[in-house]
């Protein structure tokens, strides 16, 4: 079986004008990706993006590429308008690649709404970013395995995850529905079926201070939450800072609003921004 292949290239580069910088959009896509019209709810300098996907679901056979390139000096936040759904293959494996790439002094908010990987899937999902000295990002994925409140548990079907930061950072995940000693033992996931993880990147590492600030900053919003989830924070290299939780499907929205807690106080505290949700959060 052939699937749909999406391309999305997107390009963002600063401008100055009077008024002070201003970053700019570019795009171009083939087959069933898009991205809604640039939106500037903060003023000129910071770019808002959302990224569509028409048919709704992705099917084992399906590629979607996306190629994000910020110049420096610009600053795009990039989101989704609803969950991304994987459904049940027939054997084919669905493919998504996301690739980003930073310039010096360039910030990135990439926050995708959360994934569901419905059971029987077969998905392959990467994510790349490189960031250049003085670069800097905020990023999140929130992974739901299979509907259990509707009847539909992940028991069937492999999901694999590729984060990486090059030469910095890796993460990769394969997870296997009938793998019980993963997603039921207490060692595992312990019965939980959502995996959330984000993280604060800059191109060289940060100052002591401010990564130790960053940290706690981090673990305040945690230790604040009546999320019932199993989380903490780290910072496996100086210029990366990295969140993970397990929690419930029942969970899964408390669990995006506590990334976008955290986002919101590394905004505040590594760019002095306020939080400004993405309009298309509120819709």
């Amino acid at each position: 079986m052939t699937g749909w292949r999406g391309q999305l290239d997107l390009r963002y580069r600063q401008v100055l004008r009077d008024a002070g910088p201003c970053t700019l959009a570019h795009d171009r896509h083939e087959g069933p990706l898009r991205v809604l019209q640039p939106l500037y709810p903060e003023g000129p300098a910071i770019c808002h993006q959302v990224i569509v996907h028409p048919p709704g679901g992705v099917v084992g056979g399906d590629e979607l590429h996306i190629d994000a390139r910020l110049e420096a000096g610009a600053h795009a936040l990039v989101t989704t308008p609803g969950a991304t759904r994987f459904y049940r293959s027939d054997g084919a494996v669905a493919l998504q690649r996301v690739r980003l790439q930073l310039a010096a002094g360039a910030r990135l908010e990439w926050l995708p709404l959360e994934t569901i990987a419905y059971s029987g899937c077969e998905a392959e999902t990467s994510l790349v970013a490189e960031l250049a000295p003085g670069a800097e990002m905020i990023g999140w994925e929130l992974l739901v395995l299979g509907l259990p409140a509707a009847g539909a548990p992940f028991v069937a079907g492999r999901w694999r995850q590729h984060l990486e930061l090059p030469g910095r950072w890796l993460d990769r995940a394969r997870i296997a529905g009938d793998d019980t000693a993963l997603l039921d033992a207490p060692a595992g996931w312990a019965g939980r079926r959502v995996l959330g993880t984000a993280w604060f990147a800059a191109g060289g590492p940060l100052a002591g201070a401010r990564r130790d600030a960053l940290l706690e900053a981090a673990r305040d919003v945690l230790a604040a939450s009546a999320l019932r989830a199993t989380a903490g924070m780290t910072a496996p290299q100086p210029g990366v800072l990295v969140l993970r939780l397990l929690a419930h499907e029942a969970e899964a929205e408390a669990a995006m609003q506590l990334l976008a807690a955290v986002r919101a106080a590394w905004r505040a505290g590594a760019w002095a921004l306020a939080a400004e949700p993405p309009r298309i959060w509120r819709t």
